[in-house]
């Protein structure tokens, strides 16, 4: 009789997290009132197929957010949701982060060192967090502290609406340059929290099969394509990949052919439209390079490092936020190197940082969850169990023993700061970028010429300003 497959740890951990969830929402929604006692041990690690040990760990995490107390040899009472003596932090996070930086772990450990501070989660799922949203969240004052991405930060800038988040204390140990991209005018808004630039990630074993030399810094985007034709095995894998649908991709094409997208007194654009052209043609190049390049193979960013770790790809431009989404199907090595380029050596900067509303009435209690979040504890907690970049410099720089796989060259970032750019180098916002992309695939597909892609887009991007504008106003 064929062995079943044993089920991983990630297996266990989703499940001890779907757990907690559940039990955590049911407190939250009244399933489970004040006074109430939960199903045994026993029921909950038969329904979520986990150890007696494991649904014990889970209940302890329930425990420090001080939703339930665990009374000896009778079971796990639920608490009431408001006391008087506890303050209730409204935290807006990205669900990435529940990976990326172990957010609800955090949270857990938070709640032990501050037991008079409960935090309620509300979550923002990848990739909708849109200025709308956010602002509406701030002014009907349900979120006191939340995460935001640089996209957001500079749409509040754009709107004019940095008021609206709390000045913050800078922080000397965090990487400057991080500091300085969201400081304006003196005022820092955003507290940098993790980071990333767009990276190459490789799998050597697929360079050494084929002979490959590994890439480094001298690498134009046609050194990649040429190598990836040669790492290509007709029906079993690509040799490169990338998800191009993403804002957080895609835009570094137009970052390194050197446009950015000024404003002349009129409104219009300033970026020539030589310029102009030569971004288009480059995105455009890149994707007829190689033929079988996939330019819309997937709907989801995750994709390209779901088929990279599943080995269905040699290489893929990813961020090392990213590299935590993956359950490895088998183990290999891979590794990291700077992105190749076009005419300038440069990549994206991705952060997010945290931003305390500014209109909370919880500010103090939002400002002390902060100051946890990037405390030297946390921040190297994220640098030795993820493989996100976290933004306290000691920490992110630690060196010691590895408690999981990680690439050798992963301090590869500090050599290539220089080449950091954040959106702000485009001078355009999400929603340009979005309208942009939108209107970019006809002449990408080559259903229209040059000339009208050219003049489409600049007509695009003047109405796109005009309608800011007049809200602004």
């Amino acid at each position: 009789m064929e062995e079943l497959e044993k089920p991983s740890r990630r297996t266990f951990q989703a499940r001890l997290e779907s757990m907690v969830d559940a039990i955590r929402g049911d407190i939250m929604n009244g399933v489970y009132r004040e006074g109430d006692y939960l199903p045994s041990e026993k029921a909950f690690a038969k329904q979520y197929r986990i150890s007696n040990k494991t649904v014990r760990q889970g209940l302890e995490s329930l425990v420090a957010e001080r939703l339930i107390e665990k009374i000896p040899r009778v079971g796990n009472k639920v608490l009431g949701l408001a006391r008087d003596d506890t303050t209730v932090l409204r935290f807006g996070c990205h669900t990435s982060l529940f990976q990326e930086a172990l957010m609800k772990t955090l949270i857990a450990e938070f709640h032990k060192q501050h037991p008079g501070i409960r935090i309620e989660l509300f979550t923002f799922p990848s990739g909708l967090q849109t200025y709308q949203t956010v602002k509406t969240a701030i002014e009907e004052k349900r979120i006191d502290v939340f995460t935001m991405n640089y996209n957001s930060f500079d749409d509040f800038r754009l709107n004019g609406a940095l008021d609206d988040l709390e000045t913050l204390e800078p922080i000397p140990a965090v990487y400057p340059f991080l500091t300085e991209s969201v400081t304006l005018e003196g005022r820092l808004k955003l507290q940098p929290f993790v980071f990333s630039p767009l990276v190459l990630c490789y799998n050597k074993d697929h360079f050494r099969e084929k002979g490959v030399m590994e890439p480094d810094s001298s690498w134009r985007w046609n050194t990649l394509f040429e190598q990836a034709s040669k790492l290509a095995v007709e029906n079993e894998r690509l040799g490169f990949y990338f998800h191009f649908p993403s804002s957080n991709r895609w835009p570094v094409f137009l970052l390194q052919s050197g446009i950015r997208f000024d404003r002349d007194p009129s409104g219009r654009s300033a970026g020539s439209a030589e310029q102009l052209k030569q971004s288009l043609r480059a995105c455009r190049d890149l994707i007829y390079l190689q033929n079988r390049f996939p330019l819309f193979l997937s709907e989801k960013d995750g994709d390209a490092e779901e088929l990279f770790f599943g080995e269905k790809v040699s290489m893929i431009m990813t961020t090392y936020l990213a590299l935590n989404h993956h359950e490895r199907r088998k183990e290999f090595e891979y590794d990291i190197a700077p992105l190749p380029y076009l005419n300038d050596p440069k990549t994206l900067l991705l952060m997010i940082g945290l931003a305390v509303n500014a209109h909370s009435e919880r500010k103090e209690s939002a400002l002390r969850f902060v100051d946890f979040l990037l405390s030297y504890r946390v921040q190297l907690m994220i640098r030795q169990k993820t493989l996100s970049i976290p933004s306290l410099k000691p920490a992110a720089e630690w060196s010691g023993k590895e408690t999981m796989y990680r690439p050798s060259r992963f301090p590869m970032y500090r050599d290539i700061i220089p080449t950091f750019r954040s959106f702000n180098a485009l001078n355009m916002s999400s929603s340009e970028l979005y309208r942009f992309y939108r209107e970019a695939k006809l002449f990408w597909s080559g259903l229209e010429t040059e000339e009208v892609a050219v003049k489409r887009l600049e007509q695009l991007l003047y109405e796109e300003r005009a309608v800011q504008a007049g809200s602004a106003t």
